[in-house]
């Protein structure tokens, strides 16, 4: 168990965290959120001793081993396998098995485990920094951003491990519903204090909106409280019959607590300009081939498509088979080898691409940047950009070259918003954004009135966009005239059908004795999982009743402001600590006996299915 208590932290004068306290428990998995700029990053080191505190401090127990994911290695071995057996421990150090068996979740092929790690691509060697983090056998995972590198079969093979993981884990990602499905907390630093709540994120920013309704009306009320207070002071200090009363007035208003007003919380603000076109299709794909001029190997090969004016089309599949050449192909930077990619006359194309990033003017400054593609812009017109996209102010003139790769992207999006377009053409514009500024996006998306081709990994987003979908699978592309749910119904991942199942023929019994069997084990799992699902409906009903008490109490703590009761706030502030806090312990033993009547229940499932078969 780690403990962080009152920890402090500051960066040129700015404070990021203040006097946070929290507790890593045993098998917690908590994912960490906030905006970009909150501490996440620099929580994470200063539980790795990476940074020091301003004050508080961290306490790991002795022989407690720590794993996450770095960002720079020098890597020692000849061969991929060699450098990922380092990291086995003990009696592991020669089953090899469980190396490969990581590299090839994570998207590695048995051909590459004996090519040396420095041959691999950025985001591959990435992935073998993952796998190395995963081989340590670590009690904590610190897993900062792991999605950002990882396809979406990857992605699918790291939920279900760090699902059956035994240790904890910190996580760090903006792809919410990767986070919600692998954590039980949620933990996040807003306004430099730290909050943590059992269960997904939606609970933990419900929480949030009702503390800062709850702060505000306190205020406002208070505020007006002060005024009335005031003006009687100033109107009867100098009566004799009215002076006592104006000097106890006086008293209870420097008693009176000070609710300061909440800043502002910088967000994205996408709204993508419209070009108005007047076609059904904007753009005709037939018979699409592409190879590169140092490989012969197709890419594509006989695709053919259309995309209609307001379509929204998903491209997925693994790395490295083709997505952003396709995207590239559509917005006309690369040539087919063969086919054709026809466009209406009135199409214009906003291209979010990974490499248009590097094609930013270094020594131009933000403004001028997006000033630069639409002169036509009016100086407010592109402040108004560069305040949506989070550079308001003095810092629209910072230059391109000294900002970080996630502020790039959003210079690039800014730019795209900049120009009027009716087909976006977006390849992973979420990899820098928060969970926040993830969800903006989305909505704008689906608020766009042209067509949409996107590229993405994030399975949230795949189900709350796509209408079609291109999917890189089996060796060929194909195109699929329904949603990402349709494409798992219907088709699925490769790795995932019919997965080999390690099977030994069991002996024969005769109808008597299986029913003999059967009859035992129903009532060895009635005697064992009667009594916890007892356990569990009773921890839910004291949740129910604690919950009503809690939102009880909240209504009255919202109208003992309005009233300015200051003894009735305090006593109820304290009911709802108390009643919060019980509610996190009923929802810690909720989850545990959960769990444990979960793997009990697949245990006599199991046990059952195999007497039947």
């Amino acid at each position: 168990m780690i403990q962080i208590n009152n920890l402090e932290k500051s960066f040129a004068g700015h404070a990021l965290f203040k006097g946070i306290t929290f507790q890593v428990g045993k098998g917690d998995k908590i994912g960490l959120v906030g905006r970009n700029g909150s501490g996440k990053t620099t929580l994470f080191k200063l539980i790795l001793g990476e940074e020091t505190e301003d004050g508080g401090h961290v306490v790991i127990p002795k022989n407690y081993r720590i794993a996450t994911l770095r960002q720079h290695i020098n890597f020692k071995e000849k061969t991929l396998i060699r450098e990922c057996q380092q990291k086995l421990r003990g009696d592991q150090q020669y089953d090899l098995y469980r190396a490969e068996k990581i590299l090839m979740g994570l998207g590695f092929t048995p051909e590459d485990f004996n090519r040396p790690p420095q041959e691999f691509s950025g985001g591959q060697q990435l992935r073998i920094h993952l796998c190395l983090a995963l081989l340590e056998d670590p009690n904590l995972l610190l897993l900062d951003e792991p999605t950002n590198y990882l396809d979406i079969v990857g992605l699918r093979w790291l939920k279900g491990y760090l699902k059956s993981f035994s240790g904890e884990v910190l996580l760090i990602t903006h792809d919410r519903s990767f986070m919600d499905e692998v954590t039980t907390h949620t933990m996040g630093i807003h306004r430099q204090k730290l909050r943590k709540v059992p269960g997904g994120t939606e609970k933990y920013y419900e929480q949030i909106a009702l503390e800062e309704e709850v702060h505000e009306k306190t205020r406002l009320n208070q505020e007006k409280k002060r005024v009335e207070m005031e003006r009687f002071v100033d109107r009867f200090r100098a009566k004799a019959s009215k002076a006592s009363a104006a000097q106890s007035k006086l008293k209870a208003l420097s008693k009176m607590d000070n609710f300061e007003k909440l800043s502002s919380i910088p967000t994205l603000n996408l709204a993508f300009n419209y070009k108005e076109i007047q076609a059904k299709k904007l753009m005709t794909v037939e018979d699409l081939n592409f190879h590169y001029p140092d490989n012969n190997l197709n890419l594509i090969e006989k695709l053919s498509f259309t995309v209609g004016s307001n379509d929204r089309i998903a491209i997925i599949g693994k790395n490295g088979k083709g997505k952003s050449t396709l995207l590239n192909l559509l917005a006309g930077e690369l040539s087919p080898t063969r086919g054709e990619v026809s466009s209406h006359p009135g199409l214009v194309t906003g291209h979010f691409g990974q490499t248009n990033v590097q094609r930013l003017t270094l020594e131009n400054t933000i403004e001028k940047e997006i000033n630069n593609c639409n002169t036509d812009l009016s100086i407010q017109n592109v402040r108004s950009i560069c305040g949506a996209m989070m550079f308001s102010g003095d810092h629209a003139e910072k230059q391109i070259k000294v900002l970080s790769g996630g502020e790039r992207a959003r210079v690039l999006l800014g730019k795209i918003l900049a120009a009027k377009c009716n087909l976006l053409l977006l390849d992973e514009p979420t990899n820098h954004l928060d969970m926040e500024s993830v969800e903006t996006l989305v909505q704008s998306i689906n608020n766009f009135p042209g067509a949409v081709v996107l590229v993405t990994h994030n399975e949230m987003i795949l189900h709350a966009v796509a209408d079609h979908i291109i999917v890189f699978h089996r060796d060929r592309v194909e195109y699929l005239p329904g949603n990402y749910q349709y494409f798992l119904d219907k088709v699925g991942w490769e790795d995932e059908d019919n997965p080999a199942k390690e099977s030994t023929p069991s002996p024969k019994i005769n109808r008597k004795e299986l029913k003999r069997l059967r009859s035992q084990l129903i009532g060895e799992r009635s005697k064992e999982l009667g009594p916890l699902k007892s356990e569990i409906e009773q921890i839910e009903e004291s949740i129910t009743i604690k919950e009503a008490e809690l939102e009880r109490n909240n209504r009255e703590l919202i109208s003992a402001s309005e009233s300015g009761d200051g003894e009735k706030i305090n006593s109820t502030s304290k009911n709802i600590s108390e009643l919060e806090a019980e509610i996190n312990n009923l929802f810690e033993k909720l989850e545990h006996l959960t769990h444990f009547y979960e793997e009990r229940e697949s245990y006599y499932n199991q046990e059952l299915e195999k007497l039947e078969s």
